[in-house]
C-alpha cells in the first residue's frame, strides 16, 4: 500500500506516528513514551528515528511540543483568526540527521487575551474537516491539563482561551493543604455533584471563594476525606463552566462540541448537567484528520509518494 505522508502528535509526554495512504487513511501507527520531556539517549534524532523506523521515505509532518520553545525546533506562533491554509503556509522546514525532511506545525496565539495553543490547532483542523457545521460557526471545548475554550466561524479559529483547571487540581490535591495526608481516594458521584453544584451556586464571588470549604466541609464531618478529591473536581470542572457561561463561550440554547474521551470528559458531561448545558462529542482520530488536512492544503501529499 502506497505510504503518501508520515504524520506525528509530538507532545510533552508521548510521541505518536501515523503512516498515511494516498487517500488520507492511516495504514499504520505507533505510540513511544518519547515526549519533549522525556527523549531516549540520542534526543529528538534518536526518538524520530524509531517514531518512523522501516517507514519509507515521504514527507513527514509534526504537530505539538516538538515544535515549542523547548522543542526540536522553535516555530512562531500565528496570531489568530487562523485557518488550514494559512497554518499550511507558515510550515517550518527542517532536514533530520537521517536525511527525511521534517514539516513543523505552528501554534496559536490569541493577540487579544493573550493566550496560546501548541498542538489542539491540529485537532481542531480534523475536528472543522468532519464537520463542516461546526466550522461554520461553532465552540470547542477541549479539556485536559489546561483546557481550551475555541471559537469557529467559517472554518476559521477567531478566538480561543485556556482554563488550567486540571494543573490547579493536581496542585490542590497534590501540593497544599486541603490534600494534605488525605487517604486514598473513593469515587463519590455524591461529592463531585455536590462540587459542581458549590461552583454554580457561588455568584460572582466565584468558586476561588469556596475552595476551602473543602477543608471546612471534611471537618465538620459532612465530606469523607477520600471524597475530598471528588469534592475539589466538581468544584473546579464547575468553575470553569461558570465562567464559559459568563464570559459568553457557552449558554443553554447552543451546543458545545467537546474533544475527547475518557473518564474526564465524562466528569465535563455529568458537570455541563448541573448547568443544563449541552455538550455533544466532536469526532474521534482528530489529530490525525488534522495532519492529513494541514499536509494537503500544503500540497505535502501530491509531491511523493512511495510503497
Amino acid at each position: 500500500m502506497t505510504t503518501c505522508l508520515i504524520g506525528l502528535d509530538w507532545g510533552s509526554t508521548y510521541l505518536r506516528a501515523y503512516r498515511f495512504d494516498a487517500r488520507g487513511q492511516v495504514l499504520e501507527k505507533r505510540a513511544l513514551p518519547y515526549g519533549i520531556r522525556h527523549l531516549p539517549e540520542g534526543g529528538y534524532p534518536a526518538a524520530f528515528a524509531q517514531a518512523v523506523e522501516g517507514w519509507p521515505d515521504a514527507p513527514v509532518l509534526a504537530c505539538g511540543m516538538v515544535g515549542s520553545r523547548n522543542g526540536w525546533r522553535e516555530v512562531p506562533y500565528l496570531d489568530t483568526p487562523t485557518g488550514v491554509d494559512r497554518l499550511a503556509r507558515a510550515l517550518t522546514p527542517m532536514t533530520t540527521p537521517d536525511g527525511r525532511r521534517l514539516h513543523l506545525v505552528p501554534g496559536l496565539r490569541d493577540p487579544v487575551r493573550p493566550d496560546v495553543m501548541r498542538g489542539e490547532e491540529t485537532q481542531i483542523v480534523g475536528v472543522m474537516a468532519q464537520t463542516p457545521d461546526i466550522a461554520r460557526h461553532g465552540c470547542l471545548l477541549l479539556p485536559g491539563t489546561h483546557s481550551k475554550w475555541v471559537t469557529l466561524r467559517e472554518g476559521v479559529v477567531t478566538g480561543f482561551a485556556t482554563v488550567m483547571t486540571g494543573e490547579l487540581f493536581g496542585l490542590l490535591t497534590q501540593h497544599s493543604l486541603l490534600g494534605a495526608q488525605l487517604p486514598p481516594a473513593v469515587d463519590d458521584t455524591g461529592a463531585f455533584r455536590r462540587g459542581v453544584d458549590t461552583a454554580r451556586d457561588s455568584g460572582a464571588a466565584g468558586a476561588l471563594s469556596r475552595v476551602f470549604s473543602a477543608r471546612t466541609l471534611m471537618l465538620d464531618g459532612s465530606l469523607p476525606p477520600t471524597s475530598v478529591p471528588d469534592y475539589l473536581s466538581g468544584l473546579l470542572i464547575g468553575d470553569e463552566l461558570r465562567m464559559a457561561i459568563a464570559a459568553g463561550w457557552a449558554d443553554a440554547h447552543t451546543q458545545v462540541h467537546m474533544v475527547g474521551e475518557g473518564p474526564l470528559c465524562d466528569r465535563y458531561l455529568r458537570a455541563a448537567e448541573r448547568f443544563a448545558l449541552t455538550l455533544r462529542a466532536a469526532p474521534d482520530a482528530t489529530t490525525s484528520h488534522g495532519l492529513w488536512c494541514i499536509a494537503e492544503a500544503a500540497g505535502l501529499t501530491s509531491t511523493h509518494a512511495t510503497a
